[in-house]
């Protein structure tokens, strides 16, 4: 009897273990939404078992958007991995965010575009220190505009890297997205691949590196946050 009990027991915990290997962890901001929907489903269930159902399946999905999965970040110096999971959808030369009082020096600015399939985190793309922290509000056009990176509602966090890299990453509000989260602020110190930010429901994330970088995506690419190197700093 001991020794079924205990394999039972090795057996349950190896199932929980799988589930944690499947299942990711989501980010705690999204915690009220998950509550909010599962007490929405047990509200429907008492007078529609099938409107149960549909809120069942619609907590599921909210679950799973503010999914933050487990990455392995490259550890070698002098590169910029990208900041959100994605697709590369605009590769060019320009100025970075005036908010920051960086001058007009064109940097090279990789956009990430995130559909609302992606994963919703942001990651610090190299490690470093925070040196700056803006938010600005504006409009909400479609993420995958070029000029939404200059006319949307976002948060600009300026990172200085450890080998004294000034780089940019911005959350840009989309069609659909409404809310930006940052849980970063001026000095703190950040790893490369930690999870910074969030923003929901449909956005994008352009990432300013220092001109002479090579990069080493294109537009179309799929991008992984975290882990996809998006670029190599120059060296010096």
């Amino acid at each position: 009897m001991t020794v079924d009990r205990d394999n039972n027991s090795g057996a349950v915990s190896h199932f929980l273990d799988l589930a944690k290997g499947i299942v990711p962890p989501m980010n705690p901001a999204g915690r009220p939404f998950v509550v909010g929907a599962a007490v929405a489903t047990l509200l429907l269930r008492r007078f529609s078992k099938r409107a149960g159902v549909v809120g069942a399946l619609l907590t599921a999905w909210v679950a799973w958007f503010f999914r933050e999965p487990k990455r392995t970040t490259p550890t070698r110096p002098g590169i910029a991995v990208a900041p959100a999971d994605g697709t590369v959808s605009h590769v060019v030369e320009a100025v970075p965010p005036a908010e920051l009082g960086l001058g007009d020096v064109p940097m090279t600015r990789i956009s990430v575009f995130l559909s609302v399939f992606d994963v919703h985190v942001q990651r610090v793309p190299v490690p470093g220190t925070v040196k700056q922290v803006s938010y600005r509000p504006g409009k909400f056009l479609s993420a995958d505009l070029d000029k939404a990176s200059e006319d949307n509602e976002r948060n600009t966090v300026w990172l200085r890297s450890f080998d004294g890299h000034d780089v940019v990453v911005v959350q840009i509000a989309g069609l659909v997205a409404r809310r930006i989260v940052c849980h970063v602020a001026e000095g703190d110190k950040v790893a490369a691949g930690q999870t910074y930010g969030l923003i929901r429901f449909g956005s994008r994330v352009d990432l300013y590196v220092p001109a002479g970088s090579r990069v080493l995506v294109e537009a179309g690419q799929k991008t992984i946050g975290g882990e996809t190197v998006l670029a190599e700093l120059p060296e010096g």
